[in-house]
């Protein structure tokens, strides 16, 4: 009499009782009846062992899973936590994720850049990954990883961090740059062409004036990111002028080949980029270059109606130096909005302000004040820094970061424009300075052409830009009945202020001058701006024309040139002049 049977399954022994075997009957034979009973057990048993079997093969491919799955939402410390203790040891997190940014950077991949599915199967003891990575060169590359798995851990090593290399081989990418793109001027003259070598500019010296240079970058970052983008890290790149700020636009897309050891799991053919046609007037520019006569300094254009750059001459966007009294225009929008001040107020007519103990000068010493408008006008440092103090810091600088300071350019090679935040200007002295552009202040030229054109545009601000088909990024910044008086106020500085030497006969000029002191400026002589030792002071103006129909800003820094009306001011006018056909 049979007491069970064994019924063998994938993995495992199970022990089935059955019934007894008749006489009759060939022992150990089911009877009819007790045979479907024995197949479901049989079917069972196989189940049981299958089962048995899967828990056994289950911890492998569980954590190539939870691997890819990991490795697919990018999150690399879930990755490392699956790698066995040696591994581990071998490969420390810094070098673990040095290998998949590498191997990203190799391949040029791109966002949410891999897909990886469920194991698929397995080849000498190696569970095998699926894996998709999307580049920006190569498409969508499709390979295989083989994770070596051991005690349900991956025994991990760097040739895994990019799908289909092999355990001898090594990720390489050999690049073909395309040719650069030209350069060209609003109405189509040629700024620009040639090899990244070999750059040339049929406009002469309007255009290499604009244009910039090019050269290998000597930043490590913006190197890497080059070569996240498929070329080569010694590739030439603008360095200056336009072909900084165009860089992007004007270097096209890289091709070549993505290889594992001597094989090619993908490639891709350079394309050049069409010719980028800039905001630059030519007219405007040479106009500019002319204005700025050879000095250090910088003269930035801005059409007022669409933010379009106009003309970047000498270190228009590049050099940011303190602002002086041009800066006033911030600080008297921040004080109308406050409710501080009315053009009609009146202030004593004196020869500077004390504040904390320190005398705050008039330019020379001269007397300055009466009504708020005639202050304006004549720049009177003894009105604004006291202003200033009343203002406080967190609304000078709330109104300054409206206008653009503290904001990273978009343009690529422009340096921001800065000041301290409210709580790195803290003494009564240090905001009255800020108030008249001293103290931390920076600004580049095209950062006060900005300012210029969101006071012409009645308090919106449009983004500089300097490719056309583009619509501008247009913010407000103060009221229009603010920026209306402000307009007002700096028509002003050229009808009978400081910027007289801006008018241009039969046209309304709306300017403020500056002379930001870099050393003590004062002298014997009281003409307004006029300073004894021009050395001691950079000369700023900037200003908008027609005040009453404006279509144009300009913004003119000279370095170390005396005062901003002596100076700049008749820079100005020369653009101006040039841009309204007055010239």
């Amino acid at each position: 009499m049979i007491q069970s049977i064994e019924v063998t399954g994938v993995d495992g022994t199970l022990q089935v009782p059955v019934d007894k075997v008749t006489p009759s009957r060939r022992p150990g034979a089911p009877t009819r009846r007790n045979l479907p009973a024995l197949a479901a057990l049989a079917l069972a048993a196989f189940a049981v062992g299958g089962i048995v079997g899967s828990i056994a093969d289950s911890g492998s491919e569980q954590t190539a899973s939870e691997f890819a799955a990991a490795w697919q939402r990018g999150d690399l410390a879930a990755m490392h936590a699956l790698l066995t203790p040696a591994a581990r040891e071998r490969y420390p997190r810094r070098a673990f994720d040095a290998a998949y940014s590498g191997a990203a950077a190799t391949a040029t991949a791109t966002g949410r850049r891999v897909r990886a599915g469920a194991p698929s199967d397995e080849r000498d003891g190696r569970q095998v990954v699926p894996v998709a990575v999307r580049t920006r060169l190569f498409g969508v590359v499709r390979e295989d990883v083989e994770l070596p798995i051991s005690d349900e851990a991956v025994n991990w090593a760097p040739h895994l961090a990019f799908p289909g290399v092999a355990v001898d081989e090594r990720l390489e990418r050999r690049t073909q740059a395309p040719r650069r793109a030209r350069i060209l001027s609003a109405d189509g003259k040629v700024l620009a062409q040639g090899p990244p070598g070999a750059r040339t500019s049929p406009a002469g010296e309007v255009g290499s004036s604009i244009a910039g240079q090019m050269g290998e970058s000597e930043d490590l970052q913006e190197r890497a990111v080059l070569f996240a983008r498929g070329f080569s890290t010694d590739t030439p790149v603008g360095i200056s002028g336009l072909e900084r700020a165009l860089q992007r636009r004007l270097e096209g897309r890289p091709g070549g080949t993505l290889q594992a050891g001597g094989r090619v799991l993908a490639r891709a053919k350079a394309r050049a980029a069409k010719p980028v046609r800039s905001t630059i007037d030519t007219r405007l520019q040479g106009s500019a270059v002319t204005a700025l006569a050879g000095r250090l300094g910088g003269i930035a254009v801005i059409d007022t109606r669409t933010g379009a750059i106009r003309a970047l001459a000498g270190i228009a966007f590049s050099a940011p130096q303190p602002p002086g009294s041009t800066f006033k225009i911030v600080t008297t929008v921040a004080a109308l909005e406050a409710g501080l001040v009315k053009p009609g107020d009146k202030f004593p007519v004196e020869t500077r302000a004390l504040i904390d103990g320190v005398e705050v000068e008039n330019a020379n010493g001269e007397s300055c004040g009466g009504t708020f408008a005639q202050s304006f006008a004549h720049s009177c440092n003894s009105v604004f820094a006291p202003l200033g103090v009343k203002l406080g810091s967190k609304r000078l600088v709330a109104a300054a970061e409206r206008f653009g300071w503290n904001e990273k350019p978009t343009l690529a090679g422009a340096r921001a424009s800065t000041l301290p935040k409210p709580k790195g200007i803290v003494s009564p002295l240090e905001v009255g300075a800020s108030a008249i552009g001293q103290f931390k202040v920076l600004a580049t030229p095209l950062q006060l052409a900005s300012v210029a054109q969101t006071i012409a545009a009645k308090g919106v601000r449009l983004e500089p830009r300097l490719t056309t088909g583009e619509p501008p990024r247009r913010e407000r910044v103060t009221s229009r009945a603010v920026a209306s008086t402000v307009a007002e106020l700096m028509v002003g500085v050229v009808g009978f202020g400081t910027g007289t030497a801006a008018a241009i006969p039969g046209v309304k000029v709306a300017g403020k001058t500056g002379t930001a002191e870099l050393e003590d400026t004062r002298g014997p002589e009281a003409d307004g701006e006029t300073v004894s030792d021009p050395m001691n002071t950079d000369a700023w103006f900037t200003a908008f024309a027609p005040a009453d129909r404006p279509q144009i800003a300009v913004a003119v820094l000279l370095v170390r040139n005396g005062s901003g009306g002596a100076t700049a001011a008749p820079a100005a006018r020369t653009v101006l002049a040039t841009a309204l056909g007055k010239g």
